[in-house]
């Protein structure tokens, strides 16, 4: 499993360790970092990086993602998604802080990990972005209401409408920053120390508290299910199909919204 774990008593360290496809997400990856931040109930801290200095996550790893057994061509089954989705749904429930040491590009699903960790420590030239309709997929809907919890509904439009990057400026005023360090990771440890050494009942129900709050803003299993239908045809569509195989050829892609 491409994850370097490490923990001491209070702190653990999870690197996404697959630099020559900058450290792109598979489902067992996903699988493999729920566990570690599932099976580490105890700790007070975990800190979420990136191996190397080029990407913190740049999403999915398509290729895979597209010709795996039940993968996304013609609509089949997607083993990714729901192991994504489980992913964060852990990150969020869990009582210790989770720290994302943005140490280069998170891009797509790797934005959405970052956004989905309670602090992000960034490095000067990481960068943002979720390319969503450059390939024709949609975020689903609780990553949708993460994203405009966090940013608020205008830079949310901005980033999923536009298909836009943000440099760390850019990302820095919409929220999405809160520490900038040269090494990411090293300053997300030091920022993980720090938290770890406070009252542990109160870091742990203050996160809580955050999470009822942005809850009782949710949307309702009504829309959420309306957010689901979206999913599901942009799924099935020709214009995924086209976004992978542009994707793959290296060339624009040509939608035609079927």
């Amino acid at each position: 499993m491409p994850i370097r774990w490490e923990r001491d008593a209070a702190v653990g360290v999870a690197v996404i360790d697959r630099p020559e496809r900058r450290n792109a997400l598979s489902a067992e990856l996903c699988d493999g970092l729920r566990e570690h931040v599932e099976q580490n109930a105890d700790l007070r801290t975990v800190v979420i990086g990136g191996s190397g200095d080029k990407a913190f996550c740049a999403g999915a790893d398509l290729g895979r993602r597209a010709t795996e057994v039940g993968g996304l061509e013609h609509g089949g089954g997607d083993s990714f998604r729901p192991a994504f989705e489980s992913l964060l749904d852990a990150i969020v429930a869990s009582p210790a802080p989770v720290i994302a040491a943005v140490n280069g590009a998170a891009l797509g699903a790797g934005m959405q990990l970052a956004v989905a960790c309670d602090v992000r420590v960034v490095a000067p030239h990481a960068t943002f972005g979720i390319p969503a309709a450059r390939l024709g997929v949609l975020l689903s809907g609780a990553n949708i209401g993460r994203l405009a919890t966090l940013v608020g509904q205008a830079a949310a439009r901005d980033l999923l409408l536009t298909a836009r990057v943000l440099d760390v400026e850019a990302a820095t005023r919409v929220g999405l920053v809160q520490r900038i360090a040269d090494d990411a990771l090293m300053a997300a440890r030091g920022l993980a120390s720090d938290i770890a050494a406070l009252a542990p009942l109160t870091i742990a129900g203050h996160k809580r508290a955050l999470n009822l709050v942005a809850e009782a803003q949710s949307l309702s299993l009504e829309k959420r299910a309306e957010i689901k239908g979206l999913e599901t045809d942009a799924f099935a569509s020709a214009d995924l199909q086209e976004g992978l195989a542009a994707f793959a050829e290296k060339r624009s892609p040509r939608f035609e919204g079927r």
